[in-house]
């Protein structure tokens, strides 16, 4: 049985299954939007093997979730801590919705909500940071629901379709989020 901690009304937590999923998450990799939205790297394309590789010499603590939904338990994306600061308790979170008809719906919110409840009560975090594209407005939304705050920006940090953009950073901090669940 799946923790309560970890389901929401539209999506659950879950590990990823490296024989099913990782082909499954490759493909995501085909779709230049989601890797747009994702990174701020050139694409590319990666093969399961690769992403088991990637996944298998993470750093100590790196905790990544499978997003499955609920009605059909499909998985449309993760969820991630890393990058964990133990005396400051505190980490950064990072979210990728790899199908296209989930994005807009709000299970990435919901994914996101759930990942902060599991940092900040499980893990005992203080503080969750993360960073967003200037032109990923549907993400930034969806942060500030989540109780995220802006406190600071990389201007034109990024090119990307001949533009600049800022790359904006974002923070939760526990009892933010307490005034937000």
């Amino acid at each position: 049985m799946i923790a309560p901690i970890l389901t929401g009304k539209l999506v659950r937590l879950d590990v990823l299954n490296a024989e099913e999923d990782l082909e499954q998450w490759a493909g995501w990799f085909r779709n230049g939007e989601f890797q747009r939205l994702l990174d701020d790297t050139p694409a590319a394309l990666y093969t399961p093997a690769q992403i088991k590789e990637w996944l298998e010499k993470a750093p100590a603590g790196y905790t990544i979730f499978g997003i499955r939904t609920l009605c059909d338990d499909r998985l449309i994306g993760f969820v991630e801590l890393s990058g964990f600061r133990w005396s400051a308790r505190s980490a950064w979170v990072g979210i990728g919705i790899g199908l296209r008809e989930f994005w807009g719906g709000g299970y990435g919110t919901e994914a996101m909500r759930l990942v902060c409840k599991y940092a900040f009560e499980t893990v005992n975090l203080n503080r969750i940071n993360l960073n967003v594209f200037e032109y990923n407005e549907r993400a930034y939304r969806s942060y500030v629901k989540c109780g995220f705050k802006e406190e600071g920006r990389s201007r034109q940090a990024m090119l990307r379709d001949g533009k600049r953009w800022d790359v904006i950073y974002m923070g939760l901090l526990r009892e933010e989020w307490q005034a937000v669940d």
